[in-house]
């Protein structure tokens, strides 16, 4: 399997070296100059691992990184001409992998790349069929029966599995428990109530850092649930 490499630099220079040295170990590259033009490519483009930039004009590197991690796992290597420890801190927190610093070695950089794509191929973060949905953090694959928060496995019954499809699948849009009852369990809804709140707490329980107040799986009053957008 050929992996592509999505390398993002203001500076031409910098993304040209880096893109000869990438492609000489076999690798697709792909080049973005910015943190916006880097977003467009993941939407039209399958990316395995992103070199990315913090100093960049219009998106940096720091916000892109926040923005990617909002629906995809990849790994990130993050090139910075900052050496404080400040800096590679805040990267590595905000969901980046890797931190070096300019000027670098390529040999080390390029080191560095398959050692990231081993560790992410051995984790099978990049196993997600193209069916997965993927939606602030949350990656659920049909095809696989596998589900992760922000990269974590989370193991749901067939029934939870099924709720959880069925409201990623619409994300926005408000179900009515009978509705709900009637399309997971394919029987008509009658006291449906009970039952769907118990899956719909244990859910919760399982997805959310607070359940009380969940952040995806929301209950809107009188009316049904939804998985927020």
């Amino acid at each position: 399997m050929t992996h592509t490499i999505l390398v993002v630099d203001d500076e031409k220079e910098i993304r040209e070296a880096i893109d000869i040295y990438l492609r000489n170990e076999g690798f697709t590259v792909l080049q973005a100059m910015d943190g916006i033009e880097a977003l467009e490519q993941l939407k039209s483009h399958p990316v395995h691992l992103i070199i990315l930039d913090v100093m960049m004009p219009k998106l940096d590197g720091i916000a892109t990184t926040f923005k990617i991690r909002e629906e995809k796992q990849i790994p990130i290597i993050i090139l910075s001409a900052k050496s404080e420890d400040t800096d590679k801190i805040l990267g590595l927190q905000i969901g980046a992998d890797d931190y070096m610093t300019k000027p670098f070695n390529p040999l080390e950089l390029i080191a560095r790349v398959k050692s990231q794509l081993r560790r992410y191929i051995t984790f099978g973060k990049n196993e997600t069929s193209e069916q997965a949905i993927h939606l602030n953090g949350l990656i659920l694959d049909p095809s696989a029966k596998s589900f992760t928060v922000n990269g974590e496995p989370v193991k749901f019954t067939p029934i939870e599995f099924k709720i959880m499809e069925l409201l990623m699948t619409h994300a926005g849009r408000v179900f009515s428990i009978d509705e709900i009852y009637e399309r997971v369990w394919k029987e008509p809804g009658f006291n449906a109530e009970n039952t769907v709140a118990v899956h719909i707490r244990k859910i919760r329980e399982k997805i959310e850092i607070n359940p009380k107040d969940p952040r995806y799986l929301k209950v809107v009053w009188g009316i049904g649930y939804k998985i927020e957008k």
